[in-house]
C-alpha cells in the first residue's frame, strides 16, 4: 500500500510537470519504475496504459481551456500512434538485459536535451507560416517510436519542434502534444499486449499512476499559463539524467571512484542549466515589463519618439511609421525576449 501511494504522488507530479511543459510525464515515471528494478517492456507497457486515461483527461481540460489547436492534433497523432507501436513491437521483441541500457539511454539523452532546451531561451519565428502534414507527419512517427522504446519521449520530441518552428502560441503546443498523445498511448498499448501479453502489464501500478494523473490533469491544464516552465524543465531534466546515469554506468560496468566524478559532473552541469534558466526567465520578465510599460505610458510628448502597440517599434512624429534605427533594434530585442 506504502509503494502503490508514492507511485501515486509519483503520477501526480508527473501529470503536473506534462501538462505545464507538454513533455516528461513516460520520463518521470518510467525512470521511477527502471530505478525500482521493473523490466523495461513492463515499465513502458505499465506507463502508456496509464497515459490512456491521464491524456485523455488533460486533452479534455486542454480543450477547455482553449489549449488545443485540433488541424494539429489530426495530422500529427496518426503518424505518431504508427511509431509507438512499432516502438512497443521492437522492444517486446528484445531481451530485458539488452532493453535496460538501451532505455536508460534514451531517457538520459531527453533528459540532457531537457536541460539545454530550457537552460537558454526560445526564439520563436513568427514568419514560418502554418503548419503542414509533411512537417508534422516525420515529426509524429519518430516521436512515437521514441516514445513506446524509451518509456516516455513524445513530448520531448514532439514540443521542442513545434515550439521552434514559431508558428503555435506556446500553450496551444503544449495542449496538442498532450492530447495528440491519447492516441499514441493508445496504439502503444496495443503493441505491448500483442508482444507481452496481458501478464506484461503491472496493474496495480497503473492504477496508482493513472489516480495520480488523473488528480492533476485539470490542475496542470490551468497552471500551464502561470507556471514558469523555463525553470521546471531544467530541474525535471537533471533529475532524469542523474537517475539515468546509475544504469548506464551498471551496465558498463564502472566501479570504484568514477561514478563518483560523473556524478559530480552531471550536478555541476545541472546546477549551471538550472542557473542559466533562472537567468533567461528573469531577462524575459524584465523584457516584458519594459514593453508592458512602454505600451501602457501611451503617446510620448511632442518631439519626442512614440511607441506603436502594433508594429512593435519606434516611429517619430509625422513620419508614418519609419522608425529610427536604434529604436527599432531596440524593439526588436524586446519582442524577441518577449517571444521566447
Amino acid at each position: 500500500m506504502r509503494k502503490l501511494l508514492v507511485l501515486a504522488l509519483v503520477g501526480l507530479a508527473a501529470q503536473l510537470v506534462d501538462g505545464a511543459l507538454g513533455m516528461a510525464y513516460g520520463l518521470t515515471s518510467s525512470t521511477l519504475l527502471l530505478f525500482a528494478g521493473v523490466a523495461p517492456a513492463a515499465a513502458s507497457a505499465s506507463v502508456h496504459l496509464a497515459e490512456i486515461g491521464t491524456t485523455l483527461a488533460a486533452g479534455v481540460s486542454h480543450w477547455r481551456f482553449g489549449n488545443v489547436d485540433w488541424k494539429v492534433v489530426g495530422r500529427i497523432a496518426l503518424p505518431g500512434a504508427i511509431g509507438a507501436f512499432a516502438g512497443a513491437t521492437f522492444l517486446s521483441s528484445i531481451s530485458t538485459e539488452a532493453a535496460a541500457p538501451w532505455m536508460a539511454a534514451i531517457l538520459f539523452t531527453l533528459g540532457a536535451y531537457l536541460l539545454v532546451r530550457f537552460s537558454r531561451p526560445l526564439r520563436a519565428n513568427r514568419a514560418a507560416g502554418r503548419l503542414r502534414s509533411r512537417f508534422l507527419a516525420p515529426l509524429g512517427l519518430v516521436a512515437g517510436f521514441v516514445d513506446a522504446t524509451g518509456g516516455g519521449g513524445w513530448g520531448p520530441v514532439a514540443t521542442p519542434a513545434l515550439l521552434v518552428s514559431g508558428r503555435m502560441e506556446p500553450r496551444k503546443v503544449i495542449g496538442s502534444v498532450d492530447t495528440s498523445e491519447f492516441v499514441v498511448a493508445g496504439a502503444a498499448s496495443v503493441g505491448f499486449l500483442i508482444g507481452l501479453g496481458s501478464e506484461g502489464f503491472l496493474l496495480p501500478t497503473v492504477a496508482a499512476l493513472l489516480v495520480g494523473g488523473l488528480i492533476a490533469a485539470p490542475i496542470a491544464a490551468w497552471l500551464v499559463r502561470i507556471v514558469p516552465a523555463q525553470l521546471l524543465g531544467a530541474v525535471i531534466g537533471g533529475v532524469i539524467v542523474l537517475t539515468n546515469a546509475r544504469t548506464l554506468l551498471s551496465a558498463g560496468g564502472v566501479g570504484g571512484s568514477v561514478p563518483v566524478l560523473v556524478y559530480a559532473l552531471l550536478g555541476a552541469a545541472w546546477l549551471v542549466a538550472v542557473g542559466l534558466a533562472v537567468r533567461a526567465l528573469r531577462r524575459t520578465r524584465r523584457a516584458r515589463a519594459t514593453v508592458d510599460a512602454a505600451l501602457a505610458a501611451g503617446p510620448a510628448p511632442a518631439g519626442e519618439p512614440a511607441a506603436s502597440a502594433e508594429s512593435g517599434e519606434f516611429a517619430k512624429p509625422g513620419e508614418s511609421g519609419a522608425p529610427g534605427e536604434s529604436e527599432a533594434a531596440e524593439s526588436r530585442k524586446l519582442a524577441a525576449a518577449v517571444e521566447s
